[in-house]
């Protein structure tokens, strides 16, 4: 709308408006110019893009088309194109219309040659075919020979391909029926990976290929089946093989001139069968026939006469190569190997289990160690004639694990033996049984020292067995000097015993020797000892030292032990006498001096010289020396024990009053004690006037049992008045005891026993006679002034004794006093002795006091 100003002139709105109509439609108009333009080219380029594309694409060109707003358009554009196309094409065929019909006109003469030619062409045909009839016929034949022929050839070479295949089969068929089964699987192997590839898809190819599997699962299992029965027959059997190695070892050792290798040796059948199975691929089973029964056990009568039959002659291992081959070749090596060290472990176990009572017989050690030492056999063999079925560290482990329990056993059942004849056999069949698998390589040393460990259970038994001997010997012994009448006896015993003594040679027949049948018997015991100990040390490779000290210390265990404990025994019998006591005394001693030649016996048996730096010494010196001195001192306690059943006689009148002027006699008891020391000592020693019925004392032992006997009488005599039974004595009673005292230094001054120096012997009466004279002399003051010093003349009066016999003897001097002291009527006398008793025991209990200060 146009707004008019009254400024504005009239007619001025007027062109305004028409200026600015023509303005705007002269913009218009380029505006469509512009849009008719693009349209244009828009669908000149479909249009372009319609003739070059293939119609099946044209389809979204089309679809932009629809899509626009310009279709009409379009379609004017389209029916432009057409009528210029349709023009050209018009143009075209005006210009090539004279060459076509010129063409037809050609065309139409070759027409009619073409007939004549096919005429022409028909009739030769004819001709040809008419002539070709029977060259026809005779190709028809030819190729039908042709094709018969293909087929021979063909059947020629299939047939070539299955007669192996069949030939096969049938040899298969064959080596399974005579139980050839190494060669079997191999032909097996054969048929499967060559033969029947070869022969084609047939049916009986077909049914021999399944047939495959299940022939070779009856191979492993019969295979299998043969070796479970090897394993049973050489569980079995191992006793029997274990007794062969253990004789030809036992044989070799005799002999000492073959080479130890024969322990070893293998059979001429063995050696073919462990050839790595070549023998078997050519030659069959690789061993002789085998029973059902007996698997693996040969019998060996065919071996020729200058051969020691081996223990591996005995058994065929030709199941074991055979199985281990076939599990080889069926790739279950492993699992054979497993199998097979597993059976045998646990056949080990079962040989290592001893029986319960094998240790009663020899017998039941013996089938123990065959059967150990038959399955070592088998397993070293096998170990050198296989490849890797069973190894060193294998065979090893298996012979750690039998040591082990073998030695328990022999420990446990050799304790319970006790018989050392049984000990040592056991001793050289464990001997034999070491150096039988040393000789296969076996380390069998902890053996040898199971062996030495057992030489002190064997000598502790050989100890027991000659303790009885030693106790049968004394219990038989007489215990007398043996009587000689002529040479040959004497030679006889001096033959068992080693004795020299020129003064004893020189005295004529009959003669007597010093010592009883105990000692040559007991000599020559002790050489039985030491020879049984040599035979338990041989053997064992000791040295001559080894075997010396241990014989040495054996022998010093019988003397020490055994011996002695027998002597003691027979020293501490109760109806021993002296005379039986005495003659151990000597007894011992020439036993003792034999100990020298008994040192000189080992020296010569174990050729070690006597003053080498490592032998041991015997000890029969001082075991027959304590012997001895047992014997001494058990005749000093029997000699005390008489005197002290005459002692018992002994019956003092202890109130007897004091003889007038007559004389007193020694008691009755005492005469017969002296009577019985005089015979004793006279009949021991030989003095004088004495039977010789009785071997002599020794001088030493003579003096030693004559003092003693003199001390214990004068001990004796001392206590008789010191007896708590006693309660009072009186000088009378002293006076006789005197006498009696008396009697005893008179014997002892006559000299019962050679030997003594002057009044030696008076010397065990000292005491005793310096009581009696102090109380019978009553010389109280010298005592007591010169009590202590070394020139008191009663020195050995002890002031304890002399208290109490002092209070005995004037006991009812004491009693009276008291019963009279209300009275008071004593006599100055009496009174008087009271007083100095009374002084008396008051300086004895001073010096007593003094003493315990």
């Amino acid at each position: 709308m146009t707004h008019w100003s009254p400024s504005t002139p009239p007619g001025s709105s007027v062109r305004l408006d028409s200026t600015s109509s023509a303005q705007g439609t002269v913009r218009g108009a380029a505006t469509c110019r512009m849009a008719s333009v693009e349209t244009a080219a828009e669908h000149e380029r479909i249009l372009r893009e319609i003739e070059s594309t293939d119609t099946n694409c044209i389809g979204p060109t089309l679809r932009s088309v629809y899509d626009g707003q310009e279709h009409g358009l379009f379609m004017e554009k389209l029916d432009v194109r057409i009528r210029n196309h349709d023009r050209e094409i018009e143009k075209m065929c005006n210009h090539h219309f004279q060459g076509f019909v010129d063409s037809i006109t050609e065309l139409l003469k070759v027409r009619g040659e073409a007939q004549k030619l096919k005429s022409q062409v028909t009739e030769t045909n004819r001709r040809l075919q008419g002539d070709g009839k029977e060259l026809m016929s005779a190709m028809e034949e030819l190729q039908k020979c042709r094709v018969q022929q293909r087929n021979i050839a063909s059947t020629i070479d299939k047939l070539s391909h299955c007669l192996p295949v069949l030939e096969m089969y049938s040899r298969l068929q064959e080596q399974m029926r005579t139980k050839r089964y190494y060669p079997a699987l191999r032909t097996l192997e054969q048929l499967e990976h060559t033969c029947l590839p070869r022969a084609g898809q047939y049916r009986f190819c077909s049914i021999m290929a399944e047939n495959i599997p299940k022939l070779r699962t009856q191979i492993r299992d019969t295979a299998m089946t043969e070796l479970r029965d090897f394993l049973e027959s050489i569980r079995k059997h191992s006793d029997k093989i274990g007794e062969t190695a253990i004789r030809q070892a036992q044989l070799q050792r005799s002999l000492d001139t073959q080479p130890r290798t024969l322990i070893g040796r293998r059979s001429r059948k063995e050696e073919e069968a462990a050839g790595g199975g070549a023998g078997m691929d050519s030659g069959g089973a690789g061993g002789s026939p085998v029973s059902e029964q007996d698997s693996g056990i040969l019998d060996v009568e065919d071996e020729e006469d200058d051969e020691v039959p081996g223990a591996q002659d005995l058994v065929d291992f030709s199941p074991v190569y055979r199985c281990l081959h076939i599990y080889t070749v069926l790739g279950l090596r492993d699992v054979f190997e497993n199998y097979y060290r597993k059976q045998r472990r646990k056949q080990a176990r079962l040989v290592l289990q001893p029986h319960s009572n094998m240790h009663e017989t020899l017998e039941g050690y013996r089938r123990y160690f065959n059967q150990i030492v038959g399955f070592f056999v088998v397993e070293d063999h096998v170990l050198h004639t296989t490849q890797g079925l069973v190894n060193r560290a294998y065979v090893e482990e298996l012979w750690e694990l039998a040591l082990s329990k073998l030695i328990a056993a022999l420990r446990t059942h050799s304790s319970y033996c006790d018989n050392p004849d049984l000990v040592l056999d056991l001793k050289n069949l464990i001997v034999l049984f070491a150096d039988t698998l040393q000789g296969y390589g076996f380390p069998v040393s902890q053996l040898f020292d199971m062996l030495l460990e057992m030489r002190e259970q064997y000598g502790e038994i050989l100890l027991k067995r000659w303790n009885v001997t030693f106790r049968q010997v004394l219990d038989q012994d007489n215990f007398s000097p043996i009587p000689v009448s002529t040479e040959e006896e004497y030679k006889h015993y001096t033959s068992q015993f080693p004795m020299e003594d020129p003064e004893l040679d020189k005295l004529p027949f009959p003669k007597k020797l010093p010592f009883s049948e105990f000692v040559p018997k007991v000599y020559c015991q002790l050489k039985e000892f030491i020879y049984a100990c040599l035979k338990y040390s041989e053997d064992l490779h000791l040295s001559s030292t080894e075997v010396d000290d241990m014989i040495r210390k054996s022998t010093n265990l019988l003397l020490t032990r055994t011996l002695s404990h027998c002597l003691h025994y027979a020293i501490k019998k109760k109806n021993v006498g002296l005379a039986e006591l005495v003659q151990v005394i000597i007894n011992t001693t020439h036993l003792e001096q034999s100990c020298h030649f008994l040192e000189e016996f080992i020296s010569n048996i174990t050729n070690v010289p006597l003053d080498s730096a490592n032998a041991t010494k015997l000890y029969g010196t001082s075991t027959f020396k304590d012997a001895r001195h047992a014997a001494e001192a058990e005749i000093y306690t029997n000699l005390n024990a008489k005197i002290d059943q005459f002692l018992q006689l002994a019956d003092y009148n202890w109130m007897a009053a004091v003889p007038g002027g007559g004389t007193l006699e020694a008691s009755d008891y005492l005469i017969d004690l002296i009577a019985f020391l005089k015979s004793t000592f006279s009949v021991f020693t030989n003095l004088p006037g004495s039977p010789v019925e009785h071997a002599t004392l020794p001088g030493k032992v003579a003096q030693t049992a004559c003092m003693s006997a003199c001390k214990h009488i004068s001990t004796s005599l001392t206590q008789l008045p010191l007896d708590p039974e006693v309660r009072q004595i009186s000088m009378g009673a002293l006076h006789q005891l005197n006498t009696d005292v008396k009697e005893c230094e008179g014997f002892a001054r006559a000299g019962p026993v050679a030997g003594f120096q002057g009044d030696t012997l008076l010397l065990a009466f000292s005491d005793l006679r310096q009581l009696l004279e102090l109380f019978t002399q009553w010389d109280w003051s010298t005592y007591l002034a010169d009590y202590g010093k070394p020139t008191c003349k009663y020195l050995r009066v002890n002031p304890q004794t002399a208290l109490a016999l002092l209070e005995k003897l004037f006991k009812p001097m004491r009693e009276t006093s008291r019963k009279n002291v209300v009275f008071a009527q004593f006599r100055k006398t009496d009174r008087d002795r009271q007083r100095l008793i009374d002084t008396i025991v008051k300086q004895l209990r001073n010096l007593i006091a003094q003493h315990h200060t």
